[in-house]
């Protein structure tokens, strides 16, 4: 949140720590709703599933952090490379963000026809 803007919703999963009474506190106390997904049905949140098991082979599974910094620092280099640098096969062979860059230019030319 101090990062970014705030979301006005959080879809998760039913695991316990995003149904702990603290947890259920932050969320009023920050006006953000929170959706759960049907318990059993990961399918309900496939892109972060994905996103998921993409971060922990990149950066959790392949370092051993000494503090929290280290982690963040490493984070914030593989979500770079991840969106600006790494081809991603159902984009074309292209990064996110060049692929949205040429998405939106095919929008606007395609306006002004």
């Amino acid at each position: 949140i101090k990062r970014r803007q705030k979301p006005k919703k959080i879809r998760m999963d039913n695991g316990p720590e995003f149904i702990a009474k603290l947890t259920q506190q932050w969320s009023e106390a920050h006006d953000i709703t929170f959706q759960y997904i049907e318990p059993g049905k990961p399918t309900q949140n496939a892109f972060i599933e994905r996103f998921n098991g993409s971060f922990r082979r990149g950066v959790l599974d392949a370092y051993t952090f000494e503090h929290i910094d280290q982690l963040q620092q490493l984070a914030d280099e593989w979500a770079y490379d991840y969106n600006y640098r790494r081809p991603h096969k159902s984009l074309k062979n292209m990064p996110p963000v060049k692929y949205a860059e040429r998405y939106l230019l095919d929008m606007k030319q395609e306006c002004v026809i």
